[in-house]
């Protein structure tokens, strides 16, 4: 449930009212916003999901999640911290239990963690290594056919408008709502999400990456055929992502509050975070100084 997570008003009319006492002559035009289609090909064009980019990547992930009872009284509280290491295997990302509810694991269940995972990558690397360079080519370019795949699709389905400039963190972000568009069929995983989805986008202007999304569900989300969970229309979704060592664009915050059903058991109201920190570059050359194993005893 962890990672299936997401509006302010406050003295508009003292703004106004100040704006109106202003000299035109002091105020400067306004910058056209820039071409719908020129700004959108060239998010595009820089768009990755984050699954992708954080294979680059160790972090640090701190998820904290509150389950409410029907009079809106916190029924169930649970925090966890992750270190997590990335893996040359796509879907074997190392999200290692540090502590769990306020109690740091102990050197011997960290140990145990780091067996399970060793045994893991062995088979991993086995099945590599028995595959042929062009199985190997070809099991590559279908990832990043998929990742394409994924991109294409969201700028297909939905309706997307430019609306105006916003200054988030000091940086000019263009502010834009998708909707998805009526009569649209999707050929993705992602995009069946996608179709379930509206709500507004803050765009960097400058690099044209994604900072900010507040999202709301205008339908019903079911994985695993509703039997693994289902998130209910109304739940909102907000992801807010940071420049890290002003070059990438990565998450920094993940928030889910909304009505969710779990493995078939009762439907709860559930607040989820999940906050990312401590980036750290993964490479071959420094797998050695950031991998698990340093910690092992």
């Amino acid at each position: 449930m962890r990672r299936w997570w997401v509006p302010c008003r406050v003295g508009l009319v003292v703004l106004v009212a100040v704006c109106a006492r202003i000299p035109a002559a002091a105020q400067e035009p306004e910058r056209p916003l820039p071409d719908l289609r020129t700004f959108l090909d060239e998010v595009r064009a820089r768009l990755h999901s984050d699954e992708f980019l954080l294979d680059q990547y160790t972090f640090t992930e701190r998820h904290t999640e509150q389950q409410f009872d029907g009079r809106g009284n916190v029924s169930k509280r649970h925090s966890a911290l992750y270190e997590v290491y990335p893996s040359p295997e796509p879907g074997h990302t190392y999200r290692r239990l540090i502590a769990e509810d306020g109690r740091t694991l102990n050197p011997e269940e960290l140990a145990k963690q780091d067996r399970k995972q060793d045994e893991k990558e062995a088979k991993a690397s086995a099945k590599v290594q028995a595959q042929d360079e062009k199985t190997q080519s070809t099991l590559e370019e279908r990832r990043q056919e998929k990742e394409a795949a994924a991109v294409e699709e969201l700028f297909r389905i939905y309706d997307i408008r430019l609306l105006r400039r916003e200054a988030l963190d000091g940086r000019d972000t263009i502010l834009l709502t998708f909707q998805p568009r009526p009569g649209i069929k999707a050929e993705t995983k992602a995009g069946k999400v996608l179709q379930r989805v509206a709500g507004r986008a803050w765009i960097d202007e400058g690099d044209r990456q994604l900072v900010r999304v507040e999202a709301e569900l205008i339908d019903d989300i079911s994985f695993g055929f509703g039997i693994l969970a289902r998130l209910k229309k109304g739940a909102t979704v907000s992801l807010t992502r940071k420049k890290i060592n002003d070059e990438i664009w990565l998450p920094a915050e993940a928030h889910f509050i909304g009505q969710a059903r779990i493995l078939l058991v009762k439907g709860v109201r559930m607040d989820a975070l999940s906050q990312y920190s401590d980036y750290k570059k993964f490479s071959v050359a420094t797998e050695s100084a950031v991998t698990p194993q340093q910690n092992r005893p």
